[in-house]
């Protein structure tokens, strides 16, 4: 697709990002990949965070992920981040577009973009984490779960830019899952992903994501709740995949995704401790 005219601000720091963005009508480009969509609202004008210092920051400290904006989706497929959390977000990031998509896209952008199939805010919201914006009145914090409102909708402002977001580092002794139902779309048709700890044999914590599954991110709190204080059996596995395929009209699909991200997640458990 060709798109139309609009004048273009390349920006040096977060405050020139903000002036631009006081104007009004004004989209952020960090990978521009959700600016190429075909049918997207035609843009009047764009500032380039591209050359801003400091939005490129990917560290963990106290127990917490910080990601920039200008973190690029194929970073998550190095392993960079290490443990279960980084476990998770290769298993992700994969299926995310195709390689020129995950070279130029970003995190924070899927994340602003808020497509209701789209993987990173599933990831978000099923890890309560927690969004940083910056606007003209300074920085305040919102939770992934408040975050998203609608498709394509969120609690952004127009003057704000999402300048980080804080991932939970999740601990030793907690498995992964991700599995998807794709057929020729960019996006899947239904996906679910799920982190379980567990301690001494018993789930003391549980997180399972339904992608797609409605017009925010959804958390099958349900089949968390079957879960946790039990084994991860079997019979605890189905239970929890039969309360998840409630939540949707797609019952069996999602039914089928969490027994896998499940058997997933505790086949991992199972190798770290054998290891």
């Amino acid at each position: 697709m060709t798109p139309g005219t609009f004048e273009y601000v390349a920006a040096g720091s977060v405050d020139e990002v903000l002036t631009a963005l006081a104007d009004g009508d004004t989209s952020v480009l960090a990978g521009g990949q959700s600016l190429l969509v075909e049918g997207a609202t035609p843009v009047r004008r764009v500032v380039d965070i591209n050359q801003v210092a400091g939005l490129d920051t990917l560290a963990a400290a106290d127990g917490v992920l910080h990601v920039g904006p200008l973190v690029r989706h194929r970073t998550f497929e190095t392993g960079t981040v290490r443990g279960p959390l980084g476990d998770l977000m290769r298993l992700v990031v994969c299926h995310i577009g195709h390689p020129p998509i995950r070279a130029r896209g970003t995190m924070l952008g899927s994340l602003a973009y808020a497509h209701p199939a789209a993987e990173w805010p599933m990831v978000a919201v099923m890890l309560d984490a927690k969004l940083i914006l910056t606007g003209p009145a300074g920085r305040r914090t919102v939770p992934a779960a408040q975050f998203f409102t609608g498709p394509f909708q969120t609690l952004r402002r127009p003057q704000e830019l999402l300048t980080e977001v804080l991932l939970p580092v999740l601990p030793a002794g907690t498995g992964v899952g991700y599995a998807e139902d794709r057929r020729t779309t960019v996006y899947p048709q239904a996906a679910a992903m799920a982190a379980i700890t567990v301690r001494d044999g018993v789930v003391c914590s549980a997180a399972i994501g339904l992608v797609n599954a409605g017009p925010c991110p959804v958390r099958a709190r349900v089949a968390e709740s079957v879960l946790v204080g039990n084994a991860l059996s079997d019979t605890a596995i189905t239970l929890a995949a039969e309360a998840a395929a409630e939540i949707d009209g797609r019952g069996q699909a999602f039914r089928t995704l969490v027994r896998r991200v499940l058997t997933s997640s505790r086949e991992r458990i199972r190798s770290a401790t054998d290891n």
